[in-house]
């Protein structure tokens, strides 16, 4: 299981699903910058796009490696898309193919003297930062699981690697209570292809990176999960397959164990840049 490669005829599908609520506002530390959390999450997000991009790229042009998808929750229970296209899965080649925005960064680089200097660089910005209203967190799953259905039950993609979801949040869901949390996670992961079951991955990153972190947790981490919700998030979320473990104990240590789950609780965004990278590159690709 989890062991099929990614080719044009059997491609596979990521969906990014973020938390734009009023609590994305609070800041966080990103790139040597102060910068809200809807504003690094949106650069992490642009930033994962364009490697995607870059992944799909071959001698012959970008191949169809990949259906991607992009939803934000906020506001007054409100789910969108956040692609600029107004669709929900789109193809790797369409998204390479449009014009690429752009925004200015400010990025710290240390000199060998061991001075820091900021320097403006240039970066992709298909996804704008979001921060108001409520988290309408079930209602965004229960969206996905339906895209999720409609895909995995299209006969090109039975063969294929299955779909990865990340859910990147900052707080717990407004809109439903945790047992239905717990069971449309679970409609989502039993979600699968002839290759496996769907990935659910929940992100949980944290203004305060002084608290405890949990990150790709195993059973016995679990069993000491910090709060409930932390708790919570370990239910929902998938144990990671095989084809994942080298990565994860590499950001881990060396003395980590699996079986690991898919979450992390209190995450900087450093961590949240690790899981997206662990979540979308242990598939081969052809």
């Amino acid at each position: 299981m989890y062991t099929h490669s990614i080719t044009r005829a059997h491609r596979t599908a990521f969906a990014l699903v973020i938390d734009g609520s009023g609590s994305m506002a609070e800041q966080i530390r990103y790139r040597g910058q102060l910068t809200t959390k809807a504003e690094a999450v949106a650069a992490i997000t642009n930033d994962l796009l364009f490697e995607l991009i870059e992944r799909a790229r071959r001698s012959d042009g970008v191949r169809d490696y990949y259906d991607i998808a992009v939803m934000g929750y906020s506001g007054d229970d409100e789910v969108r898309s956040l692609l600029p296209f107004g669709q929900r899965f789109i193809p790797v080649t369409e998204l390479a193919a449009q014009p690429m925005p752009m925004r200015t960064t400010l990025q710290e680089f240390r000199q060998p003297d061991g001075s820091v200097t900021q320097r403006e660089m240039p970066a992709p910005a298909w996804i704008e930062p979001c921060a108001a209203g409520q988290t309408p967190m079930c209602e965004a799953l229960r969206q996905v699981r339906d895209l999720l259905t409609v895909w995995t039950e299209k006969r090109a993609n039975t063969d294929s690697f299955p779909p990865v979801v990340f859910n990147i949040t900052d707080g717990e869901a407004t809109d439903c209570d945790a047992e239905e949390l717990r069971t449309v996670s679970e409609q989502i992961r039993s979600l699968r292809t002839t290759d496996g079951n769907v990935l659910l991955i929940n992100i949980h990153i944290a203004a305060d990176e002084t608290g405890r972190t949990v990150f790709f947790p195993t059973e016995e981490e679990a069993a000491t999960c910090p709060n409930r919700y932390a708790a919570l998030l370990y239910d929902c979320s998938s144990r990671m397959p095989e084809v994942f473990e080298q990565a994860i104990r590499a950001a881990k240590g060396p003395g980590a164990m699996p079986p690991f789950r898919g979450m992390s609780f209190n995450a900087s965004a450093a961590e949240l840049v690790a899981m997206l990278n662990i979540g979308s590159i242990s598939a081969k690709t052809e």
